[in-house]
């Protein structure tokens, strides 16, 4: 193995671009780029452009009449189908949408390959992480479902166990459900509640099915979770499946959007605390999985603000690199910023709250504190299925 980590990345996804009124402006994509080369991040691990994901490669996961569809309103918006999710206000259709979207996708499966094969012991894709595309149907703002392609080519390589870890604040649905029957699948998402966010899935009792009973396992958090509460379920839940479920592979999803001024949900996390969460992955990876770690984005809706940092500090961990929490962002990316936006960019890569304190589950619970309450729906639904105690 070489040790050296992979960045993909190919300036073309940030054609990825429902139209000016809609909240995924891939100006985030663009920030975090040039973020990630003003903090020379991006000569410590090797940049990669990957090709697009194939017909072949797209039905591991997808329905073919799906990728049809989304062809055709690629090729014609006008001919976008709604009964495949697209030409929606969530997902509106757009020229190139099949491309662009094969494209990103690429990115994650390359990331997955370049891992198994151990030509990168840890690899970055923040354009991916689309965790909501359905395999007959768009959703979410998701096309093609980057995430689970990766973990359909990882298997179809040989992986016998692959973790899944969401710690977006939306529930991963479209990777659930690819695998929802798979026990070579683990996946794990901590997200908002469903009662008070999309997609209105994503509660404890959803634990797969068949010979996958057991697979899924969801920590729906109630809104205003903030970063003591989140770190601590994260770590209440997560280490311990991974080391009864020894991944081959850990592919972890970083949605940015559980931050506090994020528009389009309701915790209340920092991005100390998100920091902290990828640092958490990074280690696991390293305890639970040989080291082979997949890093998708995914959403985050304040993109000036954010993103670019949020997801700079996880370029920093996956190179093994971190930026420190205190560090000053360059000026020349600020001018950047204000150029595309017309706004002023944050100044340190902290929100102030850096180191995150969090009380261990293990030091004991308040059975009548409502996050420590979503923490035991979870591990009652899910932990005596894998013979855990809950």
């Amino acid at each position: 193995m070489s040790g050296r980590a992979q960045l993909m990345w190919d300036e073309a996804v940030t054609g990825y671009d429902f139209g000016p009124n809609h909240p995924m402006d891939p100006v985030r994509l663009d920030l975090t780029r040039r973020l990630v080369g003003a903090f020379g991040l991006d000569r410590e691990l090797e940049v990669v452009a990957a090709k697009p994901a194939g017909e072949s490669t797209l039905r591991l996961v997808h329905r073919e009449d799906y990728i049809d569809a989304v062809k055709v309103a690629s090729a014609d918006p006008a001919g976008a189908r709604g009964e495949y999710g697209l030409g929606t206000i969530d997902d509106p259709a757009f020229a190139g949408m099949h491309e662009v979207s094969a494209l990103i996708a690429g990115q994650s499966v390359g990331a997955a390959e370049a891992v198994w094969r151990g030509d990168a012991e840890h690899a970055v894709n923040f354009a991916g992480g689309l965790h909501h595309a359905m395999p007959g149907g768009a959703s979410g703002f998701c096309i093609y479902n980057d995430a689970a392609l990766a973990i359909a080519r990882l298997l179809e390589l040989g992986a016998e166990r692959v973790a899944y870890v969401d710690v977006d604040v939306h529930h991963g649905d479209g990777v659930q459900a690819a695998f929802w029957e798979d026990p070579r699948v683990l996946t794990i998402s901590l997200h908002e509640h469903p009662s008070t966010l999309f997609p209105q899935t994503g509660w404890p009792q959803e634990t797969g099915a068949g010979a996958g009973e057991g697979s899924a396992v969801n920590v729906a958090l109630p809104a205003g979770t903030g970063d003591a509460g989140w770190v601590r379920a994260f770590h209440a839940v997560v280490p311990e499946l991974l080391a009864d479920f020894r991944p081959q592979v850990l592919v972890s999803q970083h949605g940015a959007d559980t931050h506090f001024e994020d528009p389009l949900a309701h915790l209340a996390v920092s991005l100390d605390a998100q920091r902290a969460v990828q640092v958490a992955c990074h280690e696991l990876a390293h305890e639970y999985a040989g080291g082979k770690w997949v890093a998708l984005g995914g959403g985050g809706y304040a993109v000036v603000d954010v993103v670019p940092r949020s997801w700079t500090h996880l370029v920093g961990i996956v190179a093994g690199k971190p930026v420190a929490p205190e560090a000053v962002i360059p000026e020349e990316w600020r001018q950047q910023v204000f150029a595309r936006t017309r706004q002023l960019g944050p100044q340190r890569m902290t929100d102030g709250r850096w180191p995150v304190a969090y009380g261990e589950w293990e030091a004991g619970y308040d059975p009548a504190d409502r996050i420590d309450q979503a923490v035991l729906a979870s591990r009652r639904a899910v932990f005596p299925l894998r013979g855990l105690l809950p």
